[in-house]
């Protein structure tokens, strides 16, 4: 005990069992010292919530200071220190052997890794929300919502504008590219294919894709017998082929086995198929099907309806259920492809975007819209020399 003193407090002996309690620095300085007490008795050490620190104080300490028990366990303290308790037993051998039980596993004593605390941000409810002038969280909003005063004047003018259907979506989307020459039920499994495959990917890379399977042979009958391999090989290039390549896999048995070579009838039993979410399952049985029970939404249309206040959301889901709420049913079955292919051009084709612009019906709008959707008109308009020409457009 005098071997510790320069660096503990006075030990504190009661009911037979020695507890020190000691503040372990994060180079662990005094543990020399604490290896020299009695192995036989448990000692609680109070030390600062370091990784690192944790991690050599285990490693170097835990085996020379606890013997001749059986447990160990951890708990925060205060949300900045670790009250580690540790107790080990030597066998027969005489090795020592010492495991830490945290609240969540039991593992060995040199692989524990505690995370370090986190500071818990305060909750803001709806009621609160309104006492302190904040927001309301999104997470609590409403999956309903008024209709915005100007979709309609919106949603005519994408129209228009989308009116040369000369968008990527247009070639090698899910509707361009099934072949209809082969069946129907052919014609649906390609459409379930091409959506599996668009994920993460371009649609460019999704047609060249498609093309590739196609001239392979791109029904469920072949598929199914093509090995993991040379169809993981035929669809490299789309984003997570690995796992597409599973799940593709996976879906031709249950199609074959459960739906007579053919796809689901709805997209609520697509959905049950690996790999498959609402998106692709809405989109699948509009276009496979013809029937519509849900708007496809993927994460440019969910930027881009937030972008018009059109929704309030924060994920895709939530702009689905938003959406739906308000815009009239006949217009579901034609919104994706209409704002997905409007997406493409103002993103990847802005020079595009605001030529097919200043030649429409409402110059003046068209430009004001791409521009909400994020278009710099006059770094573009110099960049195209037509910035005098974007600015008489924009005075009409």
């Amino acid at each position: 005990v005098t071997e510790c003193m320069p660096m503990l407090p006075s030990p504190l002996i009661g009911s037979g069992r020695l507890i020190l309690s000691c503040l372990v620095p994060y180079w662990l300085s005094a543990a020399p010292a604490v290896r020299s007490f009695r192995p036989n008795h448990v000692s609680i050490v109070s030390m600062p919530v370091s990784t690192r620190a944790r991690r050599v104080f285990v490693a170097e300490t835990a085996t020379s200071i606890f013997q001749e028990e059986n447990t160990i366990s951890t708990r925060r303290r205060n949300g900045r220190r670790l009250l580690v308790t540790m107790e080990t037993s030597t066998g027969l051998d005489g090795t020592t052997e010492a495991k830490i039980v945290t609240t969540k596993a039991s593992v060995e004593t040199k692989s524990v890794v505690t995370p370090s605390p986190r500071k818990r941000k305060p909750t803001t409810t709806p009621n609160n929300a309104r006492k302190t002038g904040k927001s309301t969280p999104r997470s609590v909003l409403s999956e309903t919502r008024a209709p915005p005063k100007d979709w309609e004047s919106i949603y005519a003018l994408v129209e228009e504008l989308r009116q040369d259907r000369t968008a990527p979506v247009d070639s090698d989307g899910s509707e361009a590219l099934p072949d209809k020459s082969q069946g129907e039920k052919v014609f649906r499994f390609q459409v379930l294919i091409a959506l599996m495959l668009s994920s993460q990917t371009k649609d460019s890379i999704v047609g060249e894709t498609m093309r590739a399977l196609q001239g392979h042979g791109l029904t469920a009958e072949n598929i199914a017998q093509t090995s993991h391999e040379k169809l993981n090989s035929l669809i490299r290039r789309v984003g997570f082929h690995n796992n597409k390549t599973k799940y593709i896999k996976e879906t031709v048995e249950i199609l074959i086995s459960e739906y007579n070579v053919d796809i689901p009838p709805n997209a609520v039993e697509m959905m049950k198929l690996p790999g498959v979410g609402p998106k692709m399952a809405f989109i699948v049985e509009n276009v496979g099907w013809g029937t519509c029970s849900g708007i496809g939404i993927d994460t440019h249309m969910h930027r881009m309806f937030n972008e018009l206040k059109w929704v309030d959301s924060k994920n895709p889901e939530q702009t689905r259920k938003q959406l739906e709420s308000w815009l009239p049913k006949d217009r579901w079955m034609t919104v994706n492809v209409l704002f997905v292919g409007f997406g493409q051009e103002v993103q990847q084709f802005k020079p595009k975007a605001i030529r097919k612009a200043l030649k429409c019906s409402r110059p003046a709008d068209a430009l004001r819209l791409i521009k909400r959707l994020g278009v710099d008109l006059k770094k573009e308009g110099a960049k195209m020399g037509v910035e005098e020409e974007i600015l008489e457009a924009m005075k009409g």
